[in-house]
Protein backbone atom coordinates (compact mmCIF):
# COMPACT_ATOMS: atom_id res chain seq x y z
CA UNK A 1 0.00 0.00 0.00
CA UNK A 2 1.71 3.49 -0.92
CA UNK A 3 1.34 6.05 1.47
CA UNK A 4 1.92 9.78 0.65
CA UNK A 5 3.23 12.34 3.21
CA UNK A 6 4.40 16.06 2.10
CA UNK A 7 8.10 17.09 3.52
CA UNK A 8 9.71 20.57 3.59
CA UNK A 9 13.07 20.22 2.59
CA UNK A 10 16.00 22.90 2.55
CA UNK A 11 17.32 23.55 -1.09
CA UNK A 12 20.43 24.77 0.34
CA UNK A 13 21.43 22.12 2.99
CA UNK A 14 18.73 18.86 2.24
CA UNK A 15 17.28 19.69 5.97
CA UNK A 16 13.87 17.90 6.24
CA UNK A 17 10.81 19.09 8.20
CA UNK A 18 7.52 18.08 9.05
CA UNK A 19 6.31 22.11 8.76
CA UNK A 20 7.61 24.69 7.36
CA UNK A 21 9.51 27.56 8.76
CA UNK A 22 10.56 30.65 7.41
CA UNK A 23 14.34 29.93 8.43
CA UNK A 24 15.91 26.96 7.80
CA UNK A 25 17.34 25.76 11.41
CA UNK A 26 20.57 24.23 10.05
CA UNK A 27 22.05 26.27 7.52
CA UNK A 28 20.24 29.55 8.73
CA UNK A 29 19.03 29.99 5.29
CA UNK A 30 15.57 32.31 5.16
CA UNK A 31 13.29 31.05 2.64
CA UNK A 32 14.81 27.71 1.68
CA UNK A 33 12.00 25.39 2.42
CA UNK A 34 9.90 24.21 -0.34
CA UNK A 35 7.57 21.56 0.04
CA UNK A 36 8.11 17.92 -1.31
CA UNK A 37 5.81 14.59 -1.97
CA UNK A 38 7.45 11.36 -0.72
CA UNK A 39 6.10 8.32 -0.93
CA UNK A 40 6.49 4.96 0.82
CA UNK A 41 5.34 1.89 0.23
CA UNK A 42 4.30 0.48 3.48
CA UNK A 43 4.10 -3.42 4.45
CA UNK A 44 6.51 -4.39 1.29
CA UNK A 45 7.52 -7.96 1.70
CA UNK A 46 9.45 -10.42 -0.43
CA UNK A 47 7.85 -13.23 -1.20
CA UNK A 48 9.95 -16.26 0.24
CA UNK A 49 11.53 -18.32 -2.60
CA UNK A 50 11.11 -15.37 -5.22
CA UNK A 51 14.71 -14.41 -5.64
CA UNK A 52 16.08 -15.74 -8.46
CA UNK A 53 19.66 -16.76 -7.49
CA UNK A 54 20.69 -17.94 -11.13
CA UNK A 55 20.28 -14.27 -11.98
CA UNK A 56 22.11 -12.68 -9.43
CA UNK A 57 25.02 -15.28 -10.30
CA UNK A 58 25.22 -14.78 -13.87
CA UNK A 59 26.34 -10.82 -12.35
CA UNK A 60 29.11 -12.07 -10.35
CA UNK A 61 32.51 -12.09 -12.47
CA UNK A 62 35.85 -13.44 -10.89
CA UNK A 63 38.37 -10.50 -10.43
CA UNK A 64 41.40 -12.16 -12.05
CA UNK A 65 38.77 -12.33 -15.44
CA UNK A 66 38.19 -8.73 -15.55
CA UNK A 67 39.68 -7.26 -18.19
CA UNK A 68 41.65 -3.56 -18.34
CA UNK A 69 41.69 -1.76 -21.56
CA UNK A 70 44.79 0.20 -22.61
CA UNK A 71 43.07 3.23 -22.64
CA UNK A 72 42.23 2.65 -19.17
CA UNK A 73 42.75 6.44 -18.10
CA UNK A 74 42.00 9.28 -20.80
CA UNK A 75 44.76 11.99 -21.25
CA UNK A 76 45.23 15.40 -22.71
CA UNK A 77 47.71 17.79 -23.25
CA UNK A 78 47.01 19.71 -20.26
CA UNK A 79 50.08 18.25 -17.94
CA UNK A 80 48.20 20.31 -14.66
CA UNK A 81 44.94 18.51 -15.38
CA UNK A 82 46.12 15.23 -15.97
CA UNK A 83 48.07 15.11 -12.82
CA UNK A 84 45.33 16.40 -10.68
CA UNK A 85 43.62 13.68 -12.24
CA UNK A 86 45.92 11.33 -11.01
CA UNK A 87 47.24 10.83 -14.11
CA UNK A 88 44.35 11.15 -16.66
CA UNK A 89 40.50 10.36 -16.43
CA UNK A 90 39.31 7.12 -15.88
CA UNK A 91 36.55 5.25 -17.54
CA UNK A 92 33.11 5.24 -16.17
CA UNK A 93 34.57 8.30 -13.52
CA UNK A 94 31.98 10.75 -12.30
CA UNK A 95 33.83 14.64 -11.07
CA UNK A 96 31.84 17.02 -9.77
CA UNK A 97 33.28 20.45 -10.59
CA UNK A 98 31.93 23.82 -8.63
CA UNK A 99 32.96 27.18 -8.12
CA UNK A 100 31.85 30.58 -7.76
CA UNK A 101 29.54 31.79 -10.87
CA UNK A 102 31.67 33.42 -13.51
CA UNK A 103 34.73 31.84 -12.24
CA UNK A 104 35.37 29.71 -15.52
CA UNK A 105 33.78 26.42 -15.20
CA UNK A 106 32.06 26.27 -18.45
CA UNK A 107 35.10 27.10 -20.44
CA UNK A 108 37.51 24.87 -18.63
CA UNK A 109 35.19 22.24 -19.16
CA UNK A 110 34.75 23.11 -23.15
CA UNK A 111 38.60 22.95 -23.45
CA UNK A 112 39.06 19.69 -21.94
CA UNK A 113 35.63 18.02 -24.30
CA UNK A 114 37.81 19.38 -27.81
CA UNK A 115 41.07 17.73 -25.56
CA UNK A 116 39.36 14.23 -25.01
CA UNK A 117 37.60 13.87 -28.44
CA UNK A 118 40.85 12.21 -29.59
CA UNK A 119 39.06 9.21 -28.12
CA UNK A 120 35.81 9.16 -29.24
CA UNK A 121 32.89 11.30 -29.06
CA UNK A 122 32.14 13.81 -26.61
CA UNK A 123 28.70 15.38 -25.51
CA UNK A 124 28.04 18.77 -24.01
CA UNK A 125 25.00 19.05 -22.42
CA UNK A 126 23.72 22.59 -21.28
CA UNK A 127 20.59 23.39 -19.01
CA UNK A 128 21.39 26.81 -18.54
CA UNK A 129 22.70 28.07 -22.20
CA UNK A 130 21.54 28.07 -25.37
CA UNK A 131 23.17 25.85 -28.16
CA UNK A 132 24.43 29.28 -29.91
CA UNK A 133 26.32 30.83 -26.43
CA UNK A 134 28.20 27.73 -26.48
CA UNK A 135 29.12 27.56 -29.77
CA UNK A 136 30.12 31.33 -29.54
CA UNK A 137 32.04 30.55 -26.56
CA UNK A 138 34.02 27.82 -28.85
CA UNK A 139 34.76 30.14 -31.28
CA UNK A 140 36.38 32.10 -29.03
CA UNK A 141 37.99 29.52 -27.65
CA UNK A 142 38.92 28.54 -31.10
CA UNK A 143 37.66 25.03 -31.12
CA UNK A 144 36.52 23.59 -34.57
CA UNK A 145 35.39 19.81 -33.94
CA UNK A 146 33.23 17.15 -35.23
CA UNK A 147 33.35 15.26 -32.31
CA UNK A 148 32.24 17.25 -30.51
CA UNK A 149 28.24 17.61 -29.73
CA UNK A 150 25.97 19.92 -27.83
CA UNK A 151 22.93 19.28 -26.41
CA UNK A 152 20.41 21.45 -24.91
CA UNK A 153 18.60 18.82 -22.56
CA UNK A 154 17.14 19.05 -18.86
CA UNK A 155 15.03 15.87 -18.32
CA UNK A 156 17.69 13.39 -16.92
CA UNK A 157 15.07 10.35 -18.03
CA UNK A 158 15.75 11.16 -21.61
CA UNK A 159 19.64 11.95 -21.25
CA UNK A 160 20.02 8.56 -19.79
CA UNK A 161 18.00 6.53 -22.35
CA UNK A 162 19.78 8.34 -25.14
CA UNK A 163 23.61 7.99 -23.19
CA UNK A 164 22.88 4.48 -23.03
CA UNK A 165 21.88 4.12 -26.09
CA UNK A 166 24.89 6.73 -28.02
CA UNK A 167 27.49 5.50 -25.69
CA UNK A 168 30.07 8.53 -26.06
CA UNK A 169 33.41 8.31 -23.98
CA UNK A 170 32.86 11.43 -21.93
CA UNK A 171 29.55 13.61 -21.31
CA UNK A 172 29.64 17.12 -19.25
CA UNK A 173 26.56 18.05 -17.61
CA UNK A 174 26.37 21.65 -17.01
CA UNK A 175 24.60 22.18 -14.05
CA UNK A 176 23.21 19.26 -12.26
CA UNK A 177 20.67 21.88 -10.59
CA UNK A 178 18.89 22.52 -13.84
CA UNK A 179 18.06 18.72 -14.46
CA UNK A 180 14.55 17.21 -12.99
CA UNK A 181 13.20 13.88 -13.70
CA UNK A 182 10.10 13.06 -14.32
CA UNK A 183 9.90 10.25 -11.69
CA UNK A 184 9.97 13.47 -9.00
CA UNK A 185 7.09 16.06 -8.32
CA UNK A 186 9.50 18.48 -6.92
CA UNK A 187 11.14 21.15 -9.02
CA UNK A 188 14.64 21.12 -11.05
CA UNK A 189 17.25 22.18 -8.43
CA UNK A 190 15.69 20.70 -5.23
CA UNK A 191 17.46 18.40 -3.07
CA UNK A 192 15.31 15.68 -3.77
CA UNK A 193 15.73 16.40 -8.02
CA UNK A 194 19.59 16.70 -7.72
CA UNK A 195 19.32 13.29 -5.83
CA UNK A 196 17.78 11.51 -8.73
CA UNK A 197 19.46 13.07 -11.37
CA UNK A 198 22.91 11.90 -9.58
CA UNK A 199 21.80 8.85 -9.12
CA UNK A 200 20.80 8.39 -12.82
CA UNK A 201 24.10 9.64 -14.06
CA UNK A 202 26.07 7.33 -12.05
CA UNK A 203 23.87 4.59 -12.69
CA UNK A 204 24.56 4.77 -16.45
CA UNK A 205 28.61 5.96 -16.05
CA UNK A 206 29.19 2.94 -14.49
CA UNK A 207 27.32 0.22 -16.38
CA UNK A 208 28.95 1.99 -19.58
CA UNK A 209 31.90 3.24 -18.58
CA UNK A 210 31.20 6.45 -20.18
CA UNK A 211 33.05 9.44 -18.23
CA UNK A 212 31.40 12.58 -16.80
CA UNK A 213 31.43 16.06 -15.80
CA UNK A 214 28.84 17.20 -13.75
CA UNK A 215 29.03 21.49 -13.28
CA UNK A 216 27.43 22.30 -9.16
CA UNK A 217 26.26 25.51 -8.29
CA UNK A 218 27.49 26.52 -4.60
CA UNK A 219 25.62 28.74 -1.74
CA UNK A 220 27.08 32.05 -0.43
CA UNK A 221 29.04 30.03 2.14
CA UNK A 222 30.90 28.40 -0.54
CA UNK A 223 29.77 24.53 -0.05
CA UNK A 224 28.13 22.26 -2.91
CA UNK A 225 24.32 23.42 -3.19
CA UNK A 226 22.13 20.21 -2.79
CA UNK A 227 22.21 17.38 -0.29
CA UNK A 228 25.38 16.19 1.11
CA UNK A 229 25.21 13.00 -0.35
CA UNK A 230 26.12 14.65 -3.85
CA UNK A 231 29.90 14.84 -3.17
CA UNK A 232 29.67 11.00 -1.51
CA UNK A 233 27.86 9.41 -4.70
CA UNK A 234 30.52 10.90 -7.15
CA UNK A 235 34.23 9.73 -7.43
CA UNK A 236 36.06 12.87 -6.98
CA UNK A 237 34.69 16.14 -6.53
CA UNK A 238 37.19 19.71 -7.78
CA UNK A 239 36.73 22.90 -6.40
CA UNK A 240 37.52 26.25 -9.33
CA UNK A 241 38.63 29.49 -7.42
CA UNK A 242 39.94 32.67 -8.19
CA UNK A 243 40.21 35.87 -6.66
CA UNK A 244 38.01 39.07 -8.36
CA UNK A 245 40.22 40.97 -10.46
CA UNK A 246 42.71 38.74 -10.75
CA UNK A 247 43.38 36.39 -13.97
CA UNK A 248 44.65 33.03 -12.17
CA UNK A 249 42.38 30.33 -11.08
CA UNK A 250 43.20 27.20 -9.26
CA UNK A 251 41.88 24.09 -9.31
CA UNK A 252 41.21 22.04 -6.38
CA UNK A 253 40.53 18.61 -5.52
CA UNK A 254 38.82 17.93 -2.38
CA UNK A 255 38.25 14.12 -3.80
CA UNK A 256 39.55 12.04 -5.76
CA UNK A 257 38.86 8.20 -5.29
CA UNK A 258 41.55 7.88 -8.40
CA UNK A 259 44.36 10.01 -7.36
CA UNK A 260 45.72 12.14 -4.38
CA UNK A 261 43.78 14.59 -2.49
CA UNK A 262 44.49 18.29 -2.01
CA UNK A 263 46.41 18.75 -5.03
CA UNK A 264 46.13 22.19 -6.92
CA UNK A 265 46.96 23.07 -10.57
CA UNK A 266 47.16 26.93 -11.12
CA UNK A 267 45.58 28.26 -14.44
CA UNK A 268 45.67 31.59 -16.16
CA UNK A 269 42.74 33.08 -17.61
CA UNK A 270 43.64 34.70 -20.74
CA UNK A 271 41.66 36.11 -23.90
CA UNK A 272 41.30 32.78 -25.91
CA UNK A 273 40.83 30.76 -22.43
CA UNK A 274 42.23 28.93 -19.67
CA UNK A 275 46.12 28.22 -19.45
CA UNK A 276 47.91 25.98 -17.10
CA UNK A 277 50.80 27.47 -15.28
CA UNK A 278 53.44 24.12 -14.90
CA UNK A 279 55.65 26.53 -12.73
CA UNK A 280 54.06 27.91 -10.33
CA UNK A 281 56.48 28.05 -7.94
CA UNK A 282 58.05 30.70 -10.01
CA UNK A 283 54.59 32.26 -10.56
CA UNK A 284 53.90 32.73 -6.77
CA UNK A 285 57.07 34.16 -5.55
CA UNK A 286 58.15 36.17 -8.60
CA UNK A 287 57.44 39.50 -7.61
CA UNK A 288 60.56 39.78 -4.88
CA UNK A 289 63.32 42.15 -3.73
CA UNK A 290 66.94 40.50 -3.04
CA UNK A 291 66.29 41.14 1.06
CA UNK A 292 63.28 41.95 2.58
CA UNK A 293 61.93 42.33 6.13
CA UNK A 294 59.22 39.69 7.29
CA UNK A 295 59.53 37.83 4.06
CA UNK A 296 59.97 34.07 4.09
CA UNK A 297 60.00 31.59 1.56
CA UNK A 298 58.44 28.14 2.10
CA UNK A 299 58.25 24.86 0.51
CA UNK A 300 54.65 23.86 0.87
CA UNK A 301 53.45 20.08 0.27
CA UNK A 302 49.87 20.13 -1.72
CA UNK A 303 48.64 16.98 -2.66
CA UNK A 304 51.98 15.72 -4.58
CA UNK A 305 52.94 18.43 -5.52
CA UNK A 306 55.92 21.19 -3.74
CA UNK A 307 54.78 24.61 -3.82
CA UNK A 308 56.93 28.07 -2.94
CA UNK A 309 55.20 30.52 -1.48
CA UNK A 310 55.90 33.75 0.94
CA UNK A 311 54.99 34.12 3.93
CA UNK A 312 54.50 38.19 4.65
CA UNK A 313 53.85 39.72 8.06
CA UNK A 314 53.27 43.06 9.14
CA UNK A 315 53.91 44.23 12.96
CA UNK A 316 52.19 47.80 14.08
CA UNK A 317 51.55 49.56 17.16
CA UNK A 318 48.22 48.76 18.51
CA UNK A 319 45.90 50.58 20.06
CA UNK A 320 47.46 50.39 24.41
CA UNK A 321 43.45 50.38 25.57
CA UNK A 322 41.94 48.15 23.00
CA UNK A 323 41.93 44.89 22.06
CA UNK A 324 44.97 43.75 19.42
CA UNK A 325 44.40 43.15 15.95
CA UNK A 326 45.37 39.60 14.56
CA UNK A 327 44.49 39.64 10.68
CA UNK A 328 45.51 36.48 9.10
CA UNK A 329 45.49 35.66 5.69
CA UNK A 330 46.18 32.01 3.76
CA UNK A 331 47.41 30.90 6.80
CA UNK A 332 45.44 29.09 10.36
CA UNK A 333 44.50 31.93 12.51
CA UNK A 334 44.97 29.51 15.91
CA UNK A 335 48.37 28.51 14.41
CA UNK A 336 49.68 31.72 14.59
CA UNK A 337 48.69 32.51 17.82
CA UNK A 338 50.73 29.17 18.38
CA UNK A 339 53.47 30.41 16.75
CA UNK A 340 53.63 33.83 18.23
CA UNK A 341 52.96 32.25 21.81
CA UNK A 342 56.54 30.15 21.28
CA UNK A 343 57.79 33.38 19.65
CA UNK A 344 57.51 35.23 23.01
CA UNK A 345 58.54 32.33 25.37
CA UNK A 346 61.52 31.22 23.04
CA UNK A 347 63.14 34.58 21.33
CA UNK A 348 61.65 36.69 23.12
CA UNK A 349 59.19 38.19 20.76
CA UNK A 350 56.87 40.24 23.15
CA UNK A 351 53.37 40.71 20.84
CA UNK A 352 50.96 41.09 23.52
CA UNK A 353 49.57 45.03 22.41
CA UNK A 354 50.86 45.02 18.73
CA UNK A 355 48.90 44.39 16.08
CA UNK A 356 49.87 41.36 13.74
CA UNK A 357 49.33 40.99 9.99
CA UNK A 358 49.90 37.70 8.27
CA UNK A 359 49.63 37.28 4.46
CA UNK A 360 50.25 34.86 1.97
CA UNK A 361 50.22 36.35 -1.96
CA UNK A 362 48.60 34.45 -4.39
CA UNK A 363 44.98 33.10 -2.35
CA UNK A 364 47.03 30.03 -1.79
CA UNK A 365 45.96 28.59 2.21
CA UNK A 366 48.72 27.17 3.89
CA UNK A 367 48.02 24.27 5.97
CA UNK A 368 51.11 22.48 5.91
CA UNK A 369 53.01 22.52 9.34
CA UNK A 370 56.35 22.49 7.84
CA UNK A 371 55.40 26.27 6.96
CA UNK A 372 55.83 27.20 11.19
CA UNK A 373 59.66 27.80 11.44
CA UNK A 374 58.91 30.41 8.22
CA UNK A 375 56.08 32.36 9.69
CA UNK A 376 58.13 32.50 13.08
CA UNK A 377 61.40 33.76 11.20
CA UNK A 378 59.45 36.20 9.65
CA UNK A 379 57.65 37.51 12.77
CA UNK A 380 61.05 37.89 14.21
CA UNK A 381 62.35 39.69 11.20
CA UNK A 382 59.27 42.48 11.51
CA UNK A 383 60.38 42.41 15.11
CA UNK A 384 63.88 43.09 15.07
CA UNK A 385 64.18 45.03 11.93
CA UNK A 386 66.58 42.02 10.49
CA UNK A 387 66.31 41.75 6.67
CA UNK A 388 66.04 38.36 5.72
CA UNK A 389 68.02 37.82 2.34
CA UNK A 390 65.10 35.88 -0.47
CA UNK A 391 67.53 33.53 -1.57
CA UNK A 392 67.01 31.59 1.83
CA UNK A 393 64.02 29.11 2.46
CA UNK A 394 63.48 27.69 5.92
CA UNK A 395 61.46 24.32 6.48
CA UNK A 396 60.34 22.82 9.66
CA UNK A 397 56.74 22.05 12.01
CA UNK A 398 57.86 23.59 15.98
CA UNK A 399 56.27 22.28 19.59
CA UNK A 400 55.32 24.12 22.02
CA UNK A 401 59.00 23.60 23.48
CA UNK A 402 60.72 25.26 20.62
CA UNK A 403 61.91 22.22 19.35
CA UNK A 404 61.74 21.92 14.99
CA UNK A 405 60.29 18.81 14.15
CA UNK A 406 60.94 16.45 11.25
CA UNK A 407 59.06 17.26 8.45
CA UNK A 408 57.86 14.47 5.51
CA UNK A 409 59.20 14.60 1.60
CA UNK A 410 61.84 16.77 2.41
CA UNK A 411 63.57 15.93 -0.91
CA UNK A 412 60.90 16.84 -3.15
CA UNK A 413 60.93 20.32 -0.89
CA UNK A 414 64.75 21.13 -0.86
CA UNK A 415 64.65 19.73 -4.95
CA UNK A 416 61.93 22.43 -5.82
CA UNK A 417 64.32 25.13 -4.24
CA UNK A 418 67.33 23.87 -5.76
CA UNK A 419 65.10 24.20 -9.36
CA UNK A 420 64.35 28.07 -8.70
CA UNK A 421 68.36 28.79 -7.62
CA UNK A 422 67.71 29.24 -3.67
CA UNK A 423 71.22 29.45 -2.05
CA UNK A 424 70.49 28.06 1.66
CA UNK A 425 67.75 26.19 3.43
CA UNK A 426 66.77 25.78 7.21
CA UNK A 427 65.99 22.26 7.85
CA UNK A 428 64.87 20.01 10.92
CA UNK A 429 68.46 18.17 12.67
CA UNK A 430 66.31 15.27 12.70
CA UNK A 431 66.03 15.06 8.85
CA UNK A 432 70.11 15.18 8.62
CA UNK A 433 69.93 11.40 8.11
CA UNK A 434 67.67 11.14 4.92
CA UNK A 435 69.25 13.91 3.38
CA UNK A 436 73.40 13.74 3.50
CA UNK A 437 72.73 11.08 1.29
CA UNK A 438 72.55 12.96 -1.50
CA UNK A 439 73.77 15.44 -3.17
CA UNK A 440 72.14 19.15 -2.89
CA UNK A 441 73.54 22.54 -4.44
CA UNK A 442 72.03 24.40 -1.20
CA UNK A 443 73.47 25.08 1.79
CA UNK A 444 71.67 22.63 4.11
CA UNK A 445 71.76 24.88 8.21
CA UNK A 446 70.56 21.97 10.81
CA UNK A 447 68.49 23.30 13.50
CA UNK A 448 67.57 21.17 16.58
CA UNK A 449 65.41 24.54 18.13
CA UNK A 450 65.09 28.18 18.23
CA UNK A 451 67.73 28.48 20.64
CA UNK A 452 70.15 27.27 17.80
CA UNK A 453 68.39 29.38 15.35
CA UNK A 454 69.16 32.53 17.46
CA UNK A 455 72.82 31.78 17.43
CA UNK A 456 73.19 31.94 14.15
CA UNK A 457 71.62 35.66 13.36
Amino acid sequence: MKKEKSMYVCKECGYKSIKWMGKCPNCGEWGSLEEEVEVTVANKKIPKGSLNFQEIDEKLVSFDEIKMEENFRYKTKVKEFDRLLGGGLVQGEVILLTGNPGIGKSTLLLQMANEYTEYGDIIYISGEESLSQIKSRGDRLGIKNKNLYLMSETNVDKIYEYISERKPKVVIIDSIQTLYSETSDSIAGTPTQIREATLKIVDVAKKNNICFFIVGHITKDGKVAGPKMLEHMVDAVFTFEGEEGLFYRILRSEKNRFGSTNELAIFSMEEDGLREIQNSSEYFISERNEKNIGSMIVPVLEGTKVFLLEIQTLITEGNPIGIPKRVVQGFDKNRIQILMAIGEKRMGINLGTKDVFVNIPGGISIKDPAADLGALISLMSVYKNVEISQKIAAIGELGLRGEIRKVFFIDKRLRELEKLGFKGVYIPEANRKEVEKKDYKLKLIYLKNLDEFLERI
